[in-house]
């Protein structure tokens, strides 16, 4: 069992386990917490949805840019090849191939976060399915990372775009931020971040949609929050 800090456990004693706190309050709780020396804690969302993912029309995937970004560092992969490789170099790419990618990959050499492709590069990428869809990692048109405009969306990937997607359990899971962002910025990730659940209700989903929302650090404590902060 992981022992907790000083801090930490004062802060888990004085929160109320059955309350669900305003959006602001939680912000405010978890950044007086979040005191690690070495590295930069991140914020994470977490939502249960009542959604059933074994079903079709009952799955929530899609992509969102966060308004203030996420502040991790984010390595990205582009199948292109000619002038739309060169826009891929241009606009930040940490790895621009075809072929050559390809063959990195069946090596078992990746080493990225997000992979992007051009939609001439797709009959390549697709014999690649087996590998990057369990991490993933396929590109997938309707998140904007099979795309011609490779420029945008590399500088997309790198400036906080994030792919969300429901597991098995209807819970989804995602980074909003840093410890070192102030409290109006996470607020505003996190809100929108919110919003773009909202929008994603799959046709399938009946009754409570979003039944539950927390927040917590890396090091910190996981806080309910109340819906109608979020919407404010």
């Amino acid at each position: 069992m992981t022992k907790q800090s000083k801090k930490m456990k004062a802060v888990s004693e004085k929160l109320d386990r059955e309350k669900f706190y305003g959006l602001d309050e939680a912000i405010k709780i978890l950044k007086d917490a979040a005191k690690a020396r070495k590295f930069d804690e991140s914020f994470e969302i977490a939502l249960n949805l009542g959604v059933d993912t074994v079903h079709a029309d009952q799955q929530v995937r899609g992509m969102i840019s966060l308004p203030n970004g996420t502040g991790a560092s984010v390595r990205v992969a582009v199948f292109a090849k000619d002038d739309k490789a060169k826009e891929a170099k241009d606009a930040g790419a940490d790895i621009v191939g075809a072929e050559d990618l390809a063959d990195q990959i069946k090596a078992g050499n990746m080493d990225f976060d997000r992979c992007i492709a051009t939609p001439d590069m797709m009959a390549l990428v697709g014999q690649l399915g087996k590998v990057l869809g369990p991490k993933g990692l396929m590109p997938n048109p309707k998140l904007g990372t099979v795309t011609p405009d490779v420029a945008k969306a590399v500088k997309d990937a790198k400036g906080g775009a994030i792919e969300f997607r429901a597991e098995k359990a209807g819970i989804i899971h995602a980074g909003v931020g840093k410890a070192s962002f102030d409290e109006k910025s996470l607020a505003e990730n996190i809100r929108a971040f919110y919003e773009a659940i909202q929008k994603a209700r799959p046709p399938g989903a009946k009754g409570t949609y979003i039944k539950k929302v927390s927040l917590t650090s890396t090091m910190g404590p996981g806080i309910k929050i109340d819906q109608e902060s979020l919407a404010a």
